[in-house]
Formats: structure tokens, sequence, C-alpha cells
């Protein structure tokens, strides 16, 4: 009589999980990386006239990147626990069981580690230190103190999010410049509605595992307002590049057109709110930024 064929049981459960490297992956937040990412690029690129140097453009992307994706990576493990509390994120490696505590601690550090001796050794020491701050504001600073102490912790933990642009310039100069620093203070102005958007939306959930975000320690609609006043700040940020003689006509255009957008989906959200709404204003903060930054490369080479 033939002998059936079996596949022994871990085996055939090994081949039910996903694979590993996803997980590792997923952990990094690749999306918001790749949008930092972007904004890294342009500051590079705004930091000279013309064409910018291979091998610091290369390595700087990838050093930043992979520091990113390391604080990525430490703000899964410090906020494991209340991800596995929350819709948006119980399915994520860590509560879900799919990478261990041990491992993701190993994956972080190592890849910290990394991006650090990259930019350190082929870039140059300021902007290796400058991002390993700025790792360390994120994942320390903001993730594990900031976000459980304070209903302004993505105020105050936002400037660590708003540094890729000068990590691009120092990338390329090696050193600081005004302008760089006015490219951080447009995406540290833009921080706090773009968060506090999805924060109304998931506002149950934040209160449910005791995070203090603005929605739930100080209500919905003055976190409205705050999203409101907010974007009438940003348009301003946004116009200080042309006020110093930065960019021309076409950033100008573009970044008008944008800021209205983003203070119009604001005073809807204020004034005529419904269902989704908040999540549709975070959904076009991202946009907004990212258009933004891509205007600024454009008008950088066109207008002369």
């Amino acid at each position: 009589m033939a002998k059936s064929l079996s596949i022994p049981a871990s085996s055939t459960k090994e081949q039910n999980k996903p694979l590993q490297w996803r997980a590792y992956y997923e952990m990094t937040k690749p999306k918001v990386v790749a949008l930092m990412l972007l904004t890294v690029l342009v500051g590079m690129c705004l930091a000279v006239p013309g064409s910018v140097p291979l091998q610091p453009l290369i390595v700087g992307l990838i050093g930043i990147g992979m520091m990113a994706g390391a604080a990525a990576a430490f703000n899964h493990l410090i906020d494991r626990r209340i991800d596995g509390l929350m819709a948006r994120t119980y399915n994520r490696p860590l509560p879900k069981g799919r990478v261990s505590i041990i491992k993701a601690l190993i994956f972080s550090v190592s890849l910290a580690t990394l991006g650090f001796v990259l930019l350190y050794t082929l870039v140059n020491e300021l902007t290796a230190w400058l991002t390993f701050a700025s790792l360390l504001g994120y994942a320390v600073v903001y993730t594990a103190y900031l976000k459980r102490a304070t209903p302004q912790n993505i105020v105050v933990g936002g400037l660590a999010g708003a540094m890729p642009p000068l990590l691009g310039w120092t990338s390329i100069t090696g050193e600081f410049h005004g302008h760089a620093l006015l490219l951080v203070i447009i995406i540290f102005t833009w921080t706090p509605p773009h968060f506090w958007a999805l924060a109304i939306h998931r506002k149950a959930e934040y209160a449910k595992v005791d995070i203090p975000m603005l929605p739930v320690t100080h209500g919905t609609e003055f976190t409205k307002t705050c999203i409101l006043l907010y974007t009438v700040l940003l348009a301003i940020a946004c116009l200080l590049p042309v006020i110093v003689g930065m960019c021309g006509p076409i950033y100008l255009i573009g970044s008008t057109l944008l800021s209205c957008g983003f203070i119009y989906k604001s005073w809807e959200l204020k004034y005529q709110d419904k269902p989704g709404l908040a999540m549709q204003v975070f959904r076009f903060s991202i946009y907004h930024l990212m258009l933004l930054f891509i205007i600024l490369l454009v008008d950088h080479y066109l207008w002369v």
C-alpha cells in the first residue's frame, strides 16, 4: 500500500505566517519615511544652485532613511501595549506577535547604528548627529514621554519630525542655513493640524488608552478651532521662503492655492462637520505637504 504524503504541522504553520521581512518592513513605517525622504531630497536640492553631488545625495538618503525607519521601529516597540488596544494599530507586528520584543529591539538598534555610521563616515558628522538627535526626539522624548504627558505632545514633539529638510541641507553643505530652517518651520507648523485631524477621528481610542490627545483633554470643538488657526499660521509660514527671496512665483502661486485649500477644509471641519470629514482633512494634509515640497523643487529648477 502506498504511503500518503504528509506535511509537518510546524511547516504548515510557518507557510501560513506572513513573510518575516514584511513585518520588519512594516515596523519602519515606509509610507511615512517616503514622505519624509521627499522633504530631505528637496532640502538637498535647494542647498545648491546646480546639480547635487552624487555621494551625499545617495548615501544621505539611505542613511537618513535607515535612521528614520529605526525611529519608527522604536515607536512600535514603545507603543506595543497601546497599539494592541487601538483599532488603527492592533494588527501591527508586535501586538500580533509576528516579531518578538528582543528581535524588534535588535532590529531597531542595528538599523539606527548602520544609518549613523553611513552618515558619519560618508556624508558628514553634523548630519549624523542631527539625525541621531531627531531619532531620540521622536522615539524617546515624544513617544516615551510627551505623548503620555501633555495634550501639547504633538506641538512640542513635532520638532523632531520637522528636521528632515535641514538634514538634507546639511548633507550637502555640512552647515546650517536660515533657508533650511524656514523649511523646518513649515513642517513644524503643519504637524499639529495634520495630527489633530486624525486625533479627532480616533478620539475614543486615545481616551481608551489614556493618551491625552487634544480632543480627549479639551474637546473636539476646541481642537477644530486649533486646527483652523494653525492652518492660517501655516499659510503664513509657507510664504516665508518667498519673503526672503528663496523662491519665485511658481512656488508663490502653488503654495497659496494649497494653503487656501487647507484653510477651507479646516473651516469646513469647524463649521460644517460631517462623518468622515476629519479623516478627509488628515488625508488632505498629507497631499498638501507632498505637493508643497514638489512645487518647491519645481520652482528651484525652473524659476530664474
